[in-house]
C-alpha cells in the first residue's frame, strides 16, 4: 500500500518494469522457461501485460483463483491443471534474489522431500543495542544479519505435494507444519541477496539492488 490498491504488488514497477517482469527474467536467466502465473487481484493487468511470455522467450498460463483462497488453493489449482512433471519450482513471486533456481533444484533432487524450502539470513531492518547489566549501552549494531533462517518464499516441490495441500489458506501455516512433523520438508540454505517487497522501503531497496541489472 498504497501502491496496490489499484495494481496487484507483482505489477508496481521497480526501475520502469513490474516486479513480477523482473522475477521471470531470473528465472529464464536460469533456464526456467515453462512458467504458470496464479493469478487473482486485478489479474486482467497481470494477463494483458505478459500475454504468453513470448516477449521473454517465456512460456506462460495462466491459473486463476481467489483472493480469499490463500496460497494453498493458488498453488494446489496451478499444480493440478498444469504441472506433469514430477519435481517443479514454486515461488511467491515477489522476490528480487539471486538465489541460482539450479542448485536448489540439484538439493531437493538429491535429497527427495515432499517439498524443500530457500532460507536465508536476513539483516534486521533496526539497529541492534547492546548493553550490560547497569544499561549501559556498550554498542550499536546497524542492521545486524539475523541470527535465525527465514522463509524466502522460494520452493521446489514433488507432485505428491498435492496429497497435503488444502483447498484453502496459506500453505505456511497449513501445510509446511504437517510436512515438517512428517519429516518430509527439507531446508536449501541461500547466503546471497534476498529482497521480498511488501513496503515503499522495500521497494526502494529492491530498485538499488537491481540499478545495474543488465536488460
Amino acid at each position: 500500500m498504497p501502491f496496490t490498491e489499484t495494481t496487484p504488488k507483482v505489477m508496481v514497477k521497480v526501475n520502469g518494469k513490474p516486479l513480477l517482469e523482473w522475477v521471470l527474467r531470473w528465472l529464464g536467466a536460469h533456464e526456467v522457461r515453462n512458467i504458470v502465473l496464479g493469478v487473482a487481484h486485478l489479474k486482467e493487468s497481470v494477463m494483458n501485460h505478459f500475454r504468453d511470455g513470448a516477449r521473454l522467450g517465456l512460456s506462460i498460463r495462466y491459473s486463476e483463483h481467489t483472493v480469499e483462497g490463500g496460497t494453498a488453493q493458488g498453488f494446489r489449482l496451478g499444480i493440478s491443471r498444469y504441472v506433469d512433471d514430477e519435481d517443479f519450482l514454486a515461488l511467491n513471486g515477489d522476490q528480487v534474489t539471486n538465489l541460482d533456481v539450479q542448485r536448489l533444484a540439484r538439493f531437493h533432487a538429491k535429497h527427495r522431500p515432499v517439498a524443500t524450502i530457500a532460507v536465508t539470513r536476513p539483516n534486521i531492518p533496526f539497529g541492534q543495542i547492546k548493553m550490560n547489566r547497569t544499561q549501559e549501552i556498550t554498542r550499536f549494531v546497524e542492521k545486524p544479519i539475523a541470527p535465525f533462517y527465514c522463509n524466502m518464499g522460494i520452493y521446489a516441490f514433488n507432485k505428491s505435494i498435492l496429497e497435503y495441500l488444502n483447498e484453502t489458506g496459506d500453505i505456511e501455516k497449513t501445510m509446511f507444519p504437517i510436512l515438517a512433523a512428517k519429516k518430509k520438508l527439507k531446508a536449501y540454505i541461500h547466503k546471497g541477496h534476498f529482497i521480498t517487497v511488501n513496503t515503499p522501503k522495500d521497494l526502494a531497496e529492491a530498485e538499488r539492488e537491481l540499478a545495474d541489472v543488465v536488460d
